[in-house]
């Protein structure tokens, strides 16, 4: 009992602070949903489609963020502070290329961009707009995410919600006064919530630059600089992150398929399903600090090469998920009708994401336990050429063939659309169990020489 009870403080020490901070992010962004909202359905999906766009460059950084906490989890259990250092800045010299090479295609080509979205000119026009200001908030959200890796590594999850919560709240005080013109301010609309968002994503930045050297300087620990890696760190290092930003980048070029999808069924239809991504993401991000925590947990226990150790935590980290997500889909099921009542949209476009709610509240389980298994237990023994196989298959070979099948031959409703092309989770988990239970992605990294 009071081993049990240690991991599961060890656990929530990690989990807690993470879900706090994504369900507050989610939250917040619940409503800028409603905020948006008021200006119409064009809005919504205009804003909508732009965030499916981020979500390229959104999974490459955390991609990178994930090579980063496999290795400072890793060779912290080795107690290597020198790999410490070495692996946050590596990491972070090459977020900071992303976030140039993302800047630059969003400045330059908007246009272009939103072309493969959507056919609504009105739509496009206001997701232009919107795209040229957001893309500006990446240089701050890159550095930010990885000094949040480090402090979660170093069980201080707490800091980064702490400096999520003061951006978040923030952003929502800024988008009040910018869509709508309050306090004098001229009313901005849909770009209006772009200018909040990159001012309170270089908020977030500061704040948690502060709490980190606060922490640091009290601690008397400080990231040793080195960028250097020699051959046999540049194998093992290019091992861990080409797999992962090929799989993150196929994968999320997936989900913007997927987007497309939705887009080109019409305007009504992505704005209901762009009105269940605040909803998705809440009871995704309640559960989201499992899969960080198995990350970091089972990474330390294979850094000391305690593979017995690392397996029965896996087994236990998948079993609290499957529990918890079960009830949060109860609740979604219940509180839909009242969910989607919030906004003021069309009766048709409410009706539709109450359908979509419901095909993603039998869904979500699924999705948590991959998020635990794929996102967080198998990568930790850095072989990220795994859950790039598992991806592939779950994405490209399942789910873009039911989705286009779906929409374009079979011609169904968006909810069943979206609920058959969503079973390639359970392709991907079926998988993923094999994987888990040959142990073969058990491994401890090496230490430079």
């Amino acid at each position: 009992m009071e081993k049990q009870n240690s991991f599961l403080a060890e656990t929530g020490k990690i989990a807690i602070p993470v879900a706090l901070q994504v369900m507050l992010q989610s939250s917040f962004s619940m409503v800028d949903q409603i905020m948006i909202g008021q200006l119409g359905s064009v809005s919504i999906a205009g804003i909508g489609l732009v965030g499916k766009f981020t979500s390229i460059f959104n999974v490459l950084t955390a991609a990178i963020a994930s090579v980063a906490g496999i290795m400072i989890a890793q060779y912290m259990g080795k107690k290597e502070e020198k790999e410490v250092g070495r692996s946050f800045y590596v990491n972070l010299f090459v977020a900071l290329a992303a976030a140039a090479a993302f800047t630059v295609i969003c400045l330059a080509f908007p246009g272009q961009i939103m072309d493969i979205y959507t056919k609504d000119p009105q739509t496009k026009a206001t997701a232009v707009g919107y795209m040229r200001i957001v893309s500006v908030g990446y240089f701050p959200a890159v550095v930010a995410s990885l000094l949040a890796t480090v402090l979660r590594c170093m069980e201080k999850a707490s800091l980064p919600m702490y400096a999520s919560f003061a951006a978040v709240i923030l952003n929502t005080g800024l988008n009040y006064i910018l869509i709508f013109g309050k306090c004098g301010a001229a009313p901005l609309g849909v770009n209006g919530a772009a200018v909040a968002t990159v001012i309170s994503q270089t908020a977030n930045f500061i704040v948690i630059l502060l709490l980190y050297l606060k922490y640091s300087k009290s601690q008397g620990k400080r990231l040793s600089f080195s960028i250097h890696l020699g051959t046999a760190g540049k194998r093992q290092y290019l091992a861990m992150l080409l797999p992962l930003l090929l799989n993150e980048l196929l994968w999320s070029i997936g989900e913007n398929v997927y987007a497309a999808i939705y887009g080109r069924m019409g305007t009504e239809d992505c704005a209901a399903m762009t009105l269940t991504n605040p909803i998705q993401g809440l009871m995704i991000g309640a559960l989201s600090g499992i899969s960080q925590a198995a990350g970091i947990i089972i990474g330390k226990e294979l850094g000391k090469n305690e593979d017995t150790a690392a397996y029965r935590k896996s087994k236990k980290l998948m079993y609290y998920g499957l529990c918890c997500s079960a009830v949060l889909s109860l609740l979604l099921l219940l509180l839909k009708n009242l969910y989607v009542s919030i906004y003021q949209v069309e009766d048709v476009v409410k009706l539709t994401a109450q359908q979509v709610l419901i095909a993603f509240a039998i869904i979500s389980p699924v999705k948590v336990q991959n998020m635990i298994l794929g996102g967080g237990i198998l990568r930790s023994g850095g072989k990220t050429n795994y859950t790039l196989a598992i991806d592939l298959i779950g994405t490209w070979c399942v789910g873009v063939p039911v989705g286009l099948i779906t929409a374009f031959v079979l011609k169904l409703p968006i909810p069943y659309v979206y609920f058959f092309l969503s079973l390639e989770e359970c392709v991907r988990l079926m998988i993923s169990f094999v994987i888990f239970k040959r142990r073969g992605w058990m491994q401890s990294l090496k230490v430079q020489e």
